[in-house]
């Protein structure tokens, strides 16, 4: 296979972490008779400094001509002033609106290895296994207005929740057909008994489960099901929700992994073209120290062999990898542990690598 992969490593330790991805993808290109062509883009912070916007025209471009994305992360300290007019995250959002991105699946699996790692107690985290499914390109974020102004009785601020009947039937229905791979299962995430815009959710939710009636869906408040993620891990299959639920409920599973530099995740659009990044943030603070984990842009380059590409034997051999490294005791410094030898972020990826 000959496959395009644009490559927006943004800030922070982004171009760190995106590296080993990119050195993975081309060990699975040699090692199984693949092409890759990497292509690289500024979005962010960079861009900002390069371009005066988070998202060049000629980085969407970049994108539209290729088959995936490989996203690093956005942002940091020098760009954090919230009275800034052009801001790194507007590169993301723009970058999911451009590109029909609606949905973003968020993996969270404990390795057996690891369960040290989480501060939760073991008999509640071991064996979840669950995908967050989030919905990308509406609600607060995109709704508008969205404004700040200065009023009568001082600073006043507005933003809009909106959607669509369209726009939830569709994510809800890429749950379900997740969910039919797994344990048919889906959680529909809400805040129906506040939000009218949760009630017109779960009303669509309840009509695309009736199209799908080999799969369970049921509802859940969000702050119900914010408790019973810490509490009851396991009872979750697939989980789907809207834009800041989604937001807020995958930086809460993270703690179930152990780490938020274990986690990857994909966003995808209509077809087999998706955008793949790390969960965590640009973490400016070890931007150059070597210590940033790159798993989670390892498995975000797994789940982009698997979904876009369609290289199932690609992934799981990724996968299987990322798996043996852990058991082999290896260990970058977020997921440190007793006996365990921690290594650098380049270490980590050539550990990885070599096991494929």
């Amino acid at each position: 296979m000959e496959a395009r992969i644009a490559v927006l490593s943004g800030d922070g330790i982004g171009p760190e972490v995106t590296a080993e991805a990119v050195k993975i993808m081309n060990v699975v290109g040699a090692r199984f008779g693949h092409a890759f062509a990497f292509r690289s883009g500024l979005v962010g912070g960079v861009a900002i400094d390069a371009a005066g916007t988070a998202l060049p025209e000629e980085t969407l471009e970049l994108c539209r001509s290729s088959d995936a994305v490989l996203f690093g992360a956005i942002g940091g300290p020098k760009w954090d002033d919230p009275r800034a007019a052009v801001r790194p995250e507007q590169g993301l959002l723009a970058l999911r609106k451009g590109l029909g991105l609606f949905a973003n699946l968020r993996p969270v699996r404990l390795y057996p290895c690891l369960l040290g790692a989480t501060p939760l107690k073991e008999d509640i985290v071991s064996g979840v296994d669950l995908v967050v499914v989030r919905e990308l390109t509406g609600g607060l974020y995109f709704g508008q207005p969205s404004k700040r102004w200065d009023g009568p009785s001082g600073r006043e601020a507005v933003d809009t929740l909106v959607y669509t009947e369209a726009e939830v039937a569709r994510v809800v229905q890429v749950a379900c057909n997740l969910a039919r791979g797994r344990r048919k299962k889906v959680t529909s995430v809400d805040k129906q008994n506040v939000l009218s815009s949760s009630r017109l959710w779960r009303e669509v939710a309840s009509e695309v489960a009736v199209r799908n009636p080999d799969v369970t869906v049921e509802h859940m408040l969000v702050d119900t099901c914010a408790m019973k993620l810490i509490s009851q891990p396991r009872q979750f299959d697939v989980i789907v929700t809207e834009n800041m639920f989604g937001d807020i409920l995958t930086d809460e599973a993270a703690v179930l992994a152990g780490s938020m530099g274990m986690l990857p995740s994909a966003s995808l659009a209509d077809g087999r073209f998706g955008l793949y990044e790390p969960i965590h943030g640009s973490a400016p603070d070890l931007a150059g120290t070597r210590k940033a984990n790159p798993v989670a842009a390892i498995l975000s380059a797994a789940m982009l062999l698997r979904l876009s590409l369609q290289l199932t034997r690609e992934a799981d051999a990724v996968e299987a990898s990322v798996r043996q490294v852990l058991d082999d005791g290896f260990r970058t410094e977020d997921i440190r542990s007793p006996g365990a030898s921690v290594v650098s972020t380049a270490q980590m990826g050539d550990l990885i690598a070599e096991r494929i």
